[in-house]
């Protein structure tokens, strides 16, 4: 048993990450591809209901956001006592506030779904899955917190290993409920739900095992639901703006989806179908993001500031150089990727222009994704929250209606309103962490 977090590279602890966000991704993906043979109208509903959803996914994040940062940052200070501390607390402040947010998402997500105007013909099937999913969302809260502390201490091959027996169980309940095989009954969405829901819960069993095998002993379990005021007030400090940034970028989604159900359902499932596309794309770029995060928060934990911004940087050209050369491949083959989801010829055209724009969003991602990640980690936490909730809701926000509904370019206005945010985002973000600002934010000192 390590006292101490595991020693790594930026290639050691980031191509597990690479490989478990693909698998969640391929999760998400193989739940609309398989969709997609039962129905367009069955993937537009689960879409506008996994919107929903992950709003709840952006709330449980920002306790996991702050665990992963102060783990990471009491771990370079050598403060090993501190960091168990704070996986146990934040284990029962996430599992207390999943519990809140599956309530709302079960007894109000037709409310909410009806706020987004979602047709009539698409209700149904969405409430059931909202309903299912959500309402035992509090076991994702769990994974995501725990897989934050052990990512942490840098076994990030345990998380990969979590997310490939979860990707397998949810797979292997899509093609029972959905295809019927073995007899069981076709349930479409509903099935999707629950097969979602059983893979979460069989892998929050294993996330335990792993938590116990890999955190140093004894596991101050008394402490999970005390909520000392010190670990409480530093997750805060750090999980609520680092939340206010996601949950302001899901929301505005959230409004730019309503802007695109005036368009129609088939543009709803064009947005559904192209989103699902564009993630393996900057898939790269989130791993590298996340695996600079645990860096720097050592790093700067250790006072190895110097380090941790060269870090930052290289870490950025390397996001770009993967991110814009994923794009290009991408926009080579997006007839026959989006065909993969769909025969509708309009859909498939619409698609692969939106494909054909993320070699020109893309870059802009990657200075969000990563120098994000990198100010966080440092503990400059809010700079990014009040640059994000101006650019989304002030240029992408609004140019999504300017150009996708007033001067009816459609999807391809809401596109290019995106591409304006991300570039703006990213600028702004590369200015800060080349000021050397977040030197003195750190929420620990080195022993």
């Amino acid at each position: 048993m390590e006292k101490t977090a595991k020693k790594v590279t930026l290639f050691t602890i980031t191509w597990p990450l690479f490989i478990e966000i693909l698998l969640y991704m391929l999760m998400g993906n193989a739940d609309t591809l398989m969709l997609s043979f039962y129905s367009d109208k069955a993937v537009a509903a689960v879409g506008v209901s996994n919107q929903i959803l992950s709003l709840v996914i952006v709330m449980f994040g920002f306790v996991a956001t702050g665990t992963s940062i102060l783990v990471a940052q009491n771990l370079g200070a050598k403060h090993g006592k501190n960091a168990t501390e704070i996986a146990a607390v934040s284990l029962g402040a996430n599992f207390l506030f999943g519990l809140l947010l599956s309530a709302i998402a079960f007894f109000f997500g037709g409310y909410l779904l009806r706020l987004m105007d979602l047709p009539d013909e698409l209700m149904n099937e969405a409430q059931i899955f909202l309903k299912i999913v959500g309402g035992f969302s509090f076991i994702q809260a769990l994974i995501m917190t725990i897989s934050a502390i052990i990512r942490s201490y840098g076994y990030t091959r345990d998380s990969m290993f979590l997310a490939v027996g979860m990707n397998i169980l949810n797979v292997t309940g899509n093609s029972l409920f959905i295809f019927g095989l073995l007899g069981f009954p076709v349930l479409g969405p509903e099935g999707v739900a629950i097969s979602t829901t059983v893979s979460r819960f069989i892998g929050f069993l294993f996330a335990l095992y792993i938590l116990f095998k890999r955190v140093p002993r004894p596991f101050p379990f008394k402490l999970m639901f005390r909520f000392p005021k010190e670990h409480i007030g530093n997750l805060l400090r750090i999980g609520v703006p680092a939340a206010g940034e996601n949950l302001s970028y899901n929301a505005s989604q959230m409004v730019i989806t309503f802007f695109i159900t005036s368009l129609g359902t088939e543009a709803l499932t064009t947005k559904v179908y192209a989103q699902n596309i564009m993630m393996f794309i900057y898939l790269g770029s989130v791993a590298i993001s996340q695996g600079t995060e645990i860096m720097i928060g050592h790093m700067v934990g250790g006072q190895k500031h110097e380090e941790a911004y060269k870090r930052c940087l290289k870490s950025l050209k390397l996001a770009i150089i993967i991110s814009f050369s994923a794009s290009l491949v991408f926009s080579l083959f997006s007839h026959q990727l989006v065909s993969f989801f769909t025969h509708n010829k309009e859909i498939v055209a619409l698609g692969s222009t939106l494909i054909l724009l993320t070699t020109i969003l893309e870059p802009g991602r990657s200075f969000n994704l990563v120098i994000i990640n990198g100010l966080r980690a440092s503990g400059d936490v809010r700079f990014p929250v009040y640059m994000g909730i101006l650019s989304m809701w002030g240029v992408s926000v609004s140019l999504s209606y300017i150009l996708g509904i007033h001067f009816g370019l459609g999807l391809v206005g809401v596109w290019i309103a995106f591409i304006c945010d991300e570039w703006l985002r990213g600028i702004l973000m590369l200015t800060r962490w080349r000021s050397r600002i977040w030197v003195n934010k750190a929420f620990v000192k080195a022993s």
